[in-house]
């Protein structure tokens, strides 16, 4: 059975991906990162679904790199988290730096040392806009490193990466994901605030899947 280690943000798209390779028989692992972000109410999501799922899950501490990755609005709290549906003006504002790059290399440097064969993560389309590092382009260029980075190859596996959310919504649901313990807005607060693009994104994922959507919102 393959051995696979997911990045887990406790969101909608990393826990459908958790089930999605568990109900495919993947001997799973799972890995978070506290890079310092905003929303870091996320990883309590992320430990609370992977002790119900019974998996093991790894939290690392790198919040410190918040002192090289300003310049917007999920590591600078000082700035204000856009409001509205994402766009090419707005996306940027919420862009970290690198993030995936980042944390792949953290998801693969564990497989290697634990002799697992991949890593995955939740990466999917936008229905307007796509975060850079989560286009197609950018996971097939990181399999591609990750075979080649050290003496024992690695697969990165981005099933989700040409779906909406929507599509993750709907497998999600047939999969039996409990949404309501998932976490997607950015402001991080006890509830999801209804109006960050994020939050608009997973209202419209849930809508576009025919899916009640189970989020205690603030707006």
């Amino acid at each position: 059975m393959p051995r696979t280690v997911v990045i887990m943000s406790g969101g909608i798209d990393s826990t459908t991906l958790l089930y999605e390779l568990i109900a495919a028989g993947h001997i799973v692992k799972a890995l978070s990162v506290n890079y310092g972000q905003r929303h870091c109410r996320e990883l309590e999501a992320a430990a609370h679904l992977c002790t119900t799922l019974a998996i093991e899950h790894q939290q690392i501490e790198l919040s410190a790199t918040r002192e090289l990755f300003g310049g917007n609005s999920l590591m600078d709290f000082a700035a204000p988290i856009p409001a509205g549906e994402y766009s090419a003006t707005t996306m940027p504002q919420t862009t970290v730096p690198n993030r995936n790059m980042l944390l792949l290399s953290l998801a693969i440097g564990w497989a290697i040392s634990i002799d697992y064969e991949g890593v995955a993560f939740g990466a999917h389309a936008g229905t307007t806009v796509t975060y850079p590092d989560c286009r197609p382009e950018f996971a097939a260029a990181m399999h591609q490193a990750a075979l080649l980075c050290d003496w024992q190859p690695i697969a990165v596996l981005a099933p989700f990466v040409t779906w909406t959310k929507g599509d993750v919504v709907r497998r999600g649901a047939s999969l039996g994901v409990p949404f309501e313990w998932t976490w997607s807005c950015y402001q991080g607060r006890e509830r999801h605030c209804g109006i960050c693009g994020t939050c608009i994104d997973r209202r419209r994922a849930f809508i576009a899947a025919g899916v009640p959507d189970p989020t205690d919102y603030e707006s």
